[in-house]
């Protein structure tokens, strides 16, 4: 499929890859990853998980609407590429205010507004972008592309003002949830309902190989958070087997996600026609990712909550269980992670849907064992966790063997037919 586009701009193609533009543009969500996970753990309340996961929500949908134009426009190249270098540091001080975007630190700037103000920034040079590269698009596809983000940016500036008003504590905050939640609504929801020009996926192998590239980052957040929660203490049993599970759960996780379902979703979208091709990106990457990694955010925030991470050396006894948000966040975040997956391969493909059985065995397993988790030492919760996430990771291995075959077969015939350099030689 092409696409005809202005100067300056390059269309995608079926053998387009991910560009070092876009993934310089994502390193900056390993950032805000971890920015998302401390604002949880400085609120240290139920409360403060729900702002991470609002926070996280506004985040995703900015980054999935720039995986939308990068599978239209080459990144890598002209003004695409300028778009995106200035849509950077933009993103990257987005970031940096989310610690702050419910409730302002004395002293500084008003570090809400400006999360506010850095959010449209970033839409802007999204809607920019997007007008340049359509001439086609008509008076009320801007207007339909407009709408939500100015109509959000309004809902979340009234929330960064509560604090400002004479509301009792808990009304505000109640208050400020109300306001967030009606902006992700806005942006999710009414965005879709609105009339928007006809979207495409110009190629299938782009859109998976970015999507999988986004999930490794929030991965890597989960070390990230191991290695700097242990990394003022003395070196001792529980902290290196606390890292070494930790890594384990990771993996088992990248295994689960990488090994064939990338597989599957790009031979769904390359064999889909236009318009099922689009349903199904959006379907399951755009929506059904942002709950696989708001619960590899909530494991990277249980781990922050291991006390041979986070406990001094000298007064740690192996003997310590983990505390109320940290058992339902490691827990809880691979039960979440596991059913959005098993929810992915459903939507995906009619095929292959022998693999869900074991992850809605594993969520399930899980959901039994929290209970029990309440007054056993960290480490033993953490190892059945390893446990269930490495049995469910090579059960999926061996049930999907004769498949996984077919389908590399299957995407190197069908790279090699797409490529126009001949086999092997893909354009990036």
């Amino acid at each position: 499929m092409t696409t005809s586009l202005r100067r300056g701009l390059r269309p995608v193609t079926e053998s387009t890859r991910v560009s070092t533009a876009e993934v310089f543009f994502d390193l900056v969500f390993v950032f805000a990853f971890l920015q998302v996970t401390t604002l949880m753990i400085a609120e240290d309340n139920d409360l403060g998980v729900l702002h991470g996961l609002l926070v996280l929500s506004l985040l995703w949908w900015s980054w999935s609407l720039f995986a939308w134009l990068g599978n239209r426009v080459r990144a890598n190249y002209g003004i695409a590429r300028l778009t995106l270098l200035a849509t950077t540091p933009v993103m990257f001080v987005l970031a940096v205010t989310t610690r702050e975007a419910f409730q302002d630190s004395p002293g500084g700037i008003d570090t809400p507004l400006w999360f506010v103000g850095c959010y449209l920034a970033v839409r802007c040079c999204y809607l920019i972008l997007r007008r340049y590269s359509s001439p086609q698009l008509r008076a009320r596809h801007v207007l339909a592309l407009t709408v939500p983000p100015v109509v959000a940016a309004g809902l979340l500036t009234g929330a960064a003002l509560l604090p400002r008003t004479a509301l009792p504590t808990d009304r505000m905050l109640a208050a400020q949830v109300l306001l967030w939640v009606l902006a992700g609504i806005v942006d999710y929801v009414a965005g879709q309902a609105l009339p928007l020009p006809p979207r495409m996926i110009f190629s299938a192998r782009h859109w998976t190989e970015r999507h999988n590239l986004i999930v490794i980052a929030a991965l890597g957040e989960v070390l990230i958070a191991v290695g700097i929660a242990g990394s003022q203490l003395t070196n001792s049993i529980g902290l290196l087997t606390a890292s070494a599970l930790a890594v384990v759960v990771a993996g088992a996780l990248e295994w689960i996600y990488i090994d064939l379902s990338t597989l599957v979703g790009e031979h769904a979208l390359r064999a889909a026609p236009p318009a099922e091709r689009v349903a199904l990106a959006r379907d399951c990457y755009s929506f059904l990712h942002l709950p696989m990694i708001a619960g590899i955010m909530l494991l990277a925030l249980g781990f922050k909550h291991m006390p041979s991470l986070v406990g001094e050396a000298d007064t740690y006894t192996g003997g310590q269980p983990l505390d109320h948000t940290g058992r339902y966040a490691l827990y809880g975040g691979v039960v979440t992670f596991l059913l959005a997956h098993a929810t992915f391969q459903w939507r995906l493909s009619r095929t292959c849907r022998n693999l869900i059985w074991p992850r809605l065995v594993a969520a399930a397993t899980l959901l039994a064992l929290l209970p029990a988790t309440a007054g056993i030492p960290a480490l033993r919760a953490l190892a059945w966790l390893a446990l269930v996430c490495l049995a469910t990771a090579v059960t999926e291995y061996l049930v999907s063997r004769s498949e996984r075959r077919r389908l590399r077969r299957a995407l190197v015939d069908e790279h090699e037919a797409s490529c126009p350099h001949g086999p092997g030689r893909a354009v990036s």
